[in-house]
């Protein structure tokens, strides 16, 4: 009898361990829900993950990125800073906490942020679009338009020529803009940058 109950007790005990989930097995579960749209449930999984390896930087990554998205862009911003924290060359962190900062209206310390990503990353296109974007925010027309360009020679898309014909259209070029407009509408590129890229 003593051997049956303890047969049965280690297979409970295997079962229980099978269906526990690790801290990767969370974070992917998260990003497949914030890649669906799925902000809240991605959220429940990215903190389930966090608890379980506190030092696990993809996590804090993924979790801001999905904060940012929801529009809580404080939340966004600490996790972000924790990723720099525990890796202080992760370029693309940089980008993501300038993009926060610039989402609440902080454009001088997010154009720092943009800075130092470049300097890291030079070749990400995500960093000069949101970089060309706070330059047109402050009216920075000039800045804007060299931004976009640089995106436009590293992954042209659609949004990135509708952004540079805005630009053009403040400073009073309107045939620039048109034809950026035409090329959006016309050219067979992606409409959109890699919208999940925040942190890659």
């Amino acid at each position: 009898m003593k051997k049956i109950i303890f047969l049965f007790l280690a297979g409970v005990l295997a079962a229980g361990c099978q269906t526990l989930p690790t801290s990767s097995e969370y974070l992917a579960r998260g990003d497949g829900y914030f890649k669906d749209g799925k902000i809240e449930q991605a959220l429940k999984s990215y903190n389930k993950a966090a608890k379980l390896n506190p030092d696990l930087t993809d996590v804090y990554a993924s979790r801001g990125a999905a904060y940012f998205f929801k529009g809580d862009y404080v939340s966004a911003q600490n996790d972000f800073l924790t990723v720099l924290e525990k890796n202080p060359y992760q370029a693309d962190a940089y980008t993501a906490l300038g993009s926060a900062l610039a989402a609440t209206g902080d454009y001088s310390n997010a154009l720092k942020m943009f800075e130092i990503s470049i300097r890291l990353k030079p070749s990400k296109p995500e960093t000069f679009f949101s970089r060309g974007g706070v330059f047109f925010m402050l009216g920075d027309y000039d800045n804007a338009i060299a931004d976009y360009s640089s995106v436009i020679l590293l992954a042209p898309a659609a949004e990135v020529y509708n952004a540079r014909a805005a630009a053009y259209l403040k400073k009073g070029e309107k045939e620039k803009a048109e034809a950026d407009f035409n090329t959006a509408k016309n050219a067979h590129i992606p409409e959109k940058l890699n919208e999940y890229s925040m942190i890659d």
